[in-house]
């Protein structure tokens, strides 16, 4: 027998044992066909936070999670454990302790303005509760409704290198030999200086380690890759390059991770230490390394992309680093190039010699490319000719060539396409990549770099050394 009260469903329950006066504490909870409800979840649980008195539910509690300080009060049924206290003492804030509990009854948060932003995720921290409040504050990442919620202005004198988001919502930010990093809440933690050796790429492991890729500083016999903590920058290990048995010096420069702990890298060396090093993320240890072969460019590589379905890298060498673009695809199981494609003979005037940026994308078994004018364009994986599909579709420069050299950067993420263009970034989807919505903010010059990640989108532009965070407002609760 199956029977519904408001919102609470019971199944196979005998009569009686559930009444409607219960059912508003009951809402969203359902049971397994033959099993008894958790009953204690109605109970009532009382906390003293710093001298003030606070009652709830356990329903209400149970929101919080597994992984909160309130998760460790249920045993593995969901149950309050038998041997709690009449009431819980916590030495804590009662005035963020009543917006978070607030949270976890209605889904909304509210923060009087009483109540500094930075103390009430100091205290989300303790209890746990950083996703919700997260998940409040800016709701699942969708380039079509992506709105700007603030800018924030660097501190370093150079031209920004690279941006890269965080998997928490914070980002990293590389101008020269300098990385600054910031956490979700936008505050920054210690720099991280690499002493006058210019920074190339940097790379998020997790949300506590940054990977950083750098050039070789001459006579000082330093490796050009490093791993460090982001919260206080402090130097963990080093990725040394070896080649004939010896420690050699090198160039890090494009980085890319695979789901199996891998960390890839562009390198050039001093002899023949040019081609993609492989190392255990880990460890440290290298573990492979793919020699660039006669007549083709991997050392200088651009970009880097590990393509999981296939357990290939995508390398690609663009223009202005070299004269020429090579793209290919690398299978480090048998040392082979599965997929290739240059503009090596090209006429001047098409528009392959003009690629600025290439991306793959597994779901289609195909490459696309960005030249100067953001055009997109195709490339098929399945075949081995390599030719490039433009989409005419995608002009918005409408020939017209921009007054300084621009390169454009491309995105992919959760099936939409972004690309970035002078102070722009437009946002494209469906199966024919339509222009559906465009990113812009004048102030701060051309995009030089943007990242997505932690349901957010950085952009960092290089003119007034400021980067932009983009976000998507939160559902409504209804």
């Amino acid at each position: 027998m199956c029977k519904q009260l408001d919102r609470l469903v019971v199944l196979d329950l005998p009569p009686g044992q559930v009444t409607r006066a219960l059912a508003a504490d009951f809402a969203g909870v359902a049971f397994v066909r033959g099993t008894q409800p958790p009953f204690t979840i109605f109970k009532r649980v009382k906390f003293n936070i710093g001298g003030k008195i606070f009652e709830t539910t356990a329903t209400t509690l149970a929101n919080a999670g597994r992984n909160s300080l309130f998760g460790a009060m249920f045993d593995d049924n969901w149950n309050l454990q038998t041997d709690r206290p009449d009431e819980y003492f916590i030495d804590r804030n009662p005035d963020c302790f009543a917006v978070l509990l607030d949270l976890l009854r209605s889904g909304e948060l509210y923060i009087p303005s009483n109540i500094p932003e930075k103390l009430l995720y100091r205290e989300a921290l303790f209890y746990g509760l950083l996703d919700h409040v997260r998940s409040a504050k800016w709701g699942q990442f969708d380039g079509n409704r992506l709105g700007l919620s603030r800018s924030v202005t660097g501190r370093a004198p150079d031209d920004g290198t690279a941006i890269r988001a965080g998997p928490d919502g914070g980002c990293c930010v590389a101008h020269g030999s300098m990385v600054h990093v910031y956490d979700w809440m936008l505050e920054e933690h210690p720099p991280i200086n690499l002493d006058y050796q210019r920074v190339n790429d940097i790379g998020w492991i997790d949300s506590d380690g940054i990977v950083i890729g750098a050039c070789e500083r001459l006579g000082r016999g330093d490796s050009g890759m490093a791993l460090f903590n982001a919260s206080t920058g402090e130097l963990r290990h080093r990725f040394h390059v070896t080649h004939e048995n010896q420690v050699k010096s090198y160039t890090a420069g494009a980085l890319s991770f695979s789901s199996d702990y891998k960390i890839f890298s562009s390198c050039k060396g001093r002899s023949n230490e040019y081609g993609i090093g492989v190392w255990d993320q880990a460890t440290g240890q290298q573990i492979d390394f793919y020699y660039e072969p006669a007549g083709w460019s991997l050392g200088d590589a651009d970009k880097l992309q590990w393509l999981h379905g296939t357990n290939c890298l995508l390398v690609a060498t663009l223009f202005p680093r070299k004269d020429n673009c090579y793209i290919s695809l690398l299978d480090f199981r048998d040392k082979s190039m599965v997929w290739t494609w240059s503009d090596i003979g090209a006429l001047e005037t098409v528009d392959e010699k003009r690629v600025r940026d290439a991306i793959a994308m597994e779901d289609t078994n195909s490459i696309c490319v960005v030249n100067e004018y953001e055009d997109l364009g195709f490339m098929d994986l399945r075949s081995s000719v390599g030719s490039v599909r433009w989409s005419s579709r995608s002009r918005l420069m409408k020939g017209k060539m921009p007054d300084e050299p621009c390169y454009p950067k491309l995105a992919l993420h959760e099936g939409q396409l972004f690309s970035s263009m002078n102070d722009s970034i437009s946002v494209f989807c469906g199966p024919d990549w339509v222009l559906t919505s465009r990113l812009r903010r004048s102030y701060g010059g051309s995009i030089c770099d943007f990242s997505i990640g932690g349901d957010r989108l950085f952009a960092l532009h290089s003119e007034e050394n400021v980067f932009d965070i983009w976000e998507t407002p939160p559902p409504p609760i209804i």
